[in-house]
């Protein structure tokens, strides 16, 4: 590749801390390219990287000099935090020699510890399978890869799955979205759990109110950054720069948090108990007129079914509504023993050992569109209860 001439619009690296909530501790920083304004004001440099009208060729060569300005900073810095290096999927097609990587280059010249260096792939273009055979070579010189914008685009599942990252950044616009609740929160939820299965870390970028940091600490993100914090900046901060406001923010938030999980504690409590009373009366011949008389509808059950040890759904489902119980044959026949609250239920050492209810994940119920979970119960050696309750708003 032929580097171009045209004149260096001045680009130079700033940096964003990187937080752990945990410790309150920076554990990294992101080089981000910045310029002046025609004011003489710093701003986002990322403009220049977009215009379509300069050439791939020239936006590498511009990039070279901010990862090697970024990277000639990071070396002096004395602390052992990590330093991110953005680059963009669709400029792998000009890579012709994997074992001549620019940045390994400048890592070799600068005798910066590779392991404190992770490359963030940005954007959603460029061709995967040349995508994981360099992302091998970062990994066998022991640095760590990064996916930037997670859930801006349905290819990041492909991606995740070819080069399976050390670190997940969420689309900063998914998590503002999922903020305010809906589908979008689901998705952050589900990301989450996705990343402690595969071993990666979640960075939660863009986090700028107290809402915003409860919302992300609630989803179990470890790591965030955003204007809550700092901006970027010019200069490195000393690693305990924001120990004292993440101490604050934590104690806001289990403050805040405490007294909605003891309410609802109190409602599973009371969802548990209906549950055992279910229980009891099914032993026998049981009336459904009197059981509507219990508090079914303030607790949030929805309905309760009856199956055998093999899965097969026995009885109709006994749906609650308006104070009254009706029966819904549709299901009648049906087999749940591949669920997973079912089968725990029968790998109890003795059929009769369960004496609490077991409860399922969280799923969006399709009858109705709440978010519920099912409690499994035994009623006896042959018969097991099954139990469908809509979840309390913070025990999702």
């Amino acid at each position: 590749m032929t580097l171009s001439t045209t004149p260096d619009p001045a680009i130079f690296p700033y940096f964003q801390p990187i937080i752990s909530v945990a410790s309150g501790i920076i554990e990294g920083y992101e080089a981000l390219a910045r310029c002046y304004d025609a004011q003489g004001r710093v701003v986002s440099a990322g403009g220049v990287f977009f215009d379509p009208q300069i050439s791939d060729e020239q936006k590498i060569e511009w990039d070279r000099r901010l990862r090697y300005q970024a990277l000639q900073k990071f070396s002096q810095l004395k602390t052992n935090c990590y330093l991110t290096l953005n680059i963009s999927a669709a400029w792998l097609k000009y890579v012709e020699d994997m074992s001549q990587l620019p940045t390994l280059k400048m890592l070799h010249e600068m005798n910066i510890d590779k392991r404190r260096i992770v490359i963030e792939i940005t954007e959603e273009k460029g061709d995967l399978d040349h995508l994981a055979e360099l992302v091998k070579v970062y990994r066998q010189h022991g640095l760590k890869v990064a996916i930037d914008d997670f859930g801006a685009g349905y290819s990041q599942l492909e991606r995740v799955i070819a080069i399976q990252p050390d670190i997940i950044k969420l689309d900063m616009q998914l998590f503002k979205q999922a903020n305010k609740g809906g589908v979008a929160r689901d998705v952050v939820q589900l990301v989450t759990r996705l990343a402690k299965r595969s071993g990666s870390h979640v960075v939660c970028e863009g986090v700028e109110t107290t809402a915003e940091f409860f919302f992300a600490l609630q989803a179990g993100i470890p790591l965030m950054q955003g204007f809550l914090f700092s901006p970027a900046m010019a200069e490195f901060s000393p690693p305990t720069t924001h120990q004292r406001h993440i101490d604050s923010l934590r104690n806001k938030f289990l403050h805040k948090t405490l007294p909605n999980e003891r309410k609802n504690n109190s409602k599973l409590a009371t969802i548990k108990q209906l549950v055992k009373q279910l229980q009891q009366a099914l032993q026998t011949d049981f009336n459904l007129n009197q059981l509507a008389a219990l508090p079914f509808e303030i607790s949030g059950i929805l309905r309760f079914y009856i199956c055998n040890n093999q899965g097969q759904q026995l009885s109709a489902s006994f749906v609650f509504s308006q104070k009254k119980w009706f029966e819904d044959a549709r299901q009648m026949g049906f087999n749940w023993s591949w669920r997973p609250y079912f089968y725990q239920i029968l790998a109890l050492d003795s059929p009769l050992a369960c004496h609490e209810p077991i409860a399922s994940e969280s799923y969006r119920d399709f009858n109705t569109d709440k978010l519920c979970k099912t409690f499994s119960i035994r009623i006896d050696e042959m018969r097991i209860l099954l139990v469908d309750f809509v979840v309390p708003a913070t025990n999702l």
